[in-house]
């Protein structure tokens, strides 16, 4: 399979798994398929950006070598949200390695006092944090206040991602 021309065939949930399950049948391919979500071409990236959260979600440990391109693409300019999102909700299901949990941090709590942020980015983005909370307990306030300022001007997803966090501060 050419992975680059199967992601720009079609976008589709079973395209997207299928093309996730290739990758995840040998460590190249998984390779090639980062290649694709690393990629300056705006369609390719944002495409692949979904079978590569498939294909964490499978295999997670085909991820840990490349969590530090993933953490790279959360401060990329020019990307498109579906590379932010993907990226965050792969961050919120692994254990982050430590040289990377404060630049995590930073751009998740930038993510979240955004109010441009789209929605799944920020509840993402909590989860995260929370996450990181239990490694860095010093976070929790700062969390806990920002979750509480922010609630009553945010989505739906952000209220209800933040009430269930606010329940375990």
């Amino acid at each position: 399979m050419n992975i680059k021309a199967e992601i720009l065939k079609e976008h589709s949930k079973e395209h997207a798994l299928l093309i996730a399950k290739y990758a995840c049948s040998n460590s190249k391919y998984f390779k090639v398929l980062i290649e694709c979500y690393k990629s300056e071409d705006y369609r390719l990236a944002q495409r692949a950006a979904w079978s590569v959260s498939w294909a964490a979600r499978t295999k997670p440990e085909m991820i840990m070598p490349f969590v530090k391109d993933l953490v790279e693409m959360l401060n990329k300019p020019n990307v498109h949200d579906a590379v932010k999102r993907n990226a965050v909700r792969v961050l919120q299901e692994i254990n982050i390695p430590e040289q990377f949990h404060g630049e995590v941090m930073n751009s998740c709590f930038t993510f979240i006092e955004n109010p441009v942020t789209p929605a799944a980015i920020k509840a993402f983005s909590l989860t995260t944090l929370f996450n990181l909370s239990n490694i860095y307990p010093d976070i929790k306030p700062e969390l806990k206040l920002i979750i509480e300022e922010r609630m009553n001007n945010e989505t739906a997803a952000f209220k209800s991602r933040g009430k269930k966090i606010l329940s375990k501060l």
